[in-house]
C-alpha cells in the first residue's frame, strides 16, 4: 500500500521570536523522537515553538517546553502535549553545542519544524546570543525601512 506523502511537504512551523530575540551563530538540523499520536498532531501542523529551548543533559539533546496538541483520534495512548523530546544529532554536533551552551550569554533555541521528504519531523536548532535592547530596536529599523523601500518600488 502506497502512502501518500504530497501533504507532508507543507509543514513548516517557525519560531519568529527567536531571530527577533537572538542572534544566531550556528544552526543543526535534529531529528526528534515522538510517539505515534505525537507525529499525526505535527502532520495536521498543531504545533508551537514559543517558549520552547533546548539543553544537554548527560551528552544528549533534549528539547523542553515545545507544545504539541493532542491527536483528536488518540484514544487513552494520547500524548502529553508538553513533554521533554530527545534530539538526535551526531556526537560531533553535540559536543560543539554543548561547548557553545556553556559560554555565558548564549542559548540553544529551536527555530523551524518541518517534515522532510522521507516523511520524518526535523527541528532546526540554533546556538544564539541573546542580543540586548538596542539590538531589538535595530532589528524593528532594519525591518521598517525595508518594508518601506518595499512599498516604494511596488507603485
Amino acid at each position: 500500500m502506497a502512502k501518500n506523502n504530497n501533504h507532508n511537504n507543507t509543514v513548516n512551523i517557525k519560531n519568529r521570536k527567536a531571530t527577533f530575540d537572538y542572534e544566531i551563530v550556528e544552526t543543526f538540523t535534529a531529528g526528534i523522537v515522538l510517539t505515534g499520536t505525537e507525529i499525526k498532531s505535527i502532520r495536521q501542523g498543531k504545533v508551537g515553538l514559543t517558549d520552547t529551548y533546548c539543553a544537554v543533559i548527560n551528552s544528549e539533546v533534549w528539547v523542553k517546553n515545545m507544545y504539541i496538541a493532542e491527536y483528536s483520534f488518540g484514544s487513552y495512548n494520547n500524548h502529553m502535549t508538553h513533554r521533554d523530546r530527545k534530539l538526535l544529532l551526531n556526537r560531533k554536533e553535540i559536543r560543539r553545542i554543548a561547548k557553545d551552551a556553556l559560554q555565558p550569554g548564549f542559548s540553544i533555541v529551536p527555530l523551524r519544524l518541518f517534515i522532510n521528504e522521507r516523511g520524518l519531523a526535523k527541528l532546526v536548532i540554533a546556538t544564539a546570543r541573546g542580543k540586548k535592547q538596542y539590538d531589538k530596536r535595530q532589528s524593528i529599523k532594519e525591518r521598517e525601512d525595508k518594508r518601506t523601500i518595499d512599498r516604494m518600488f511596488k507603485h
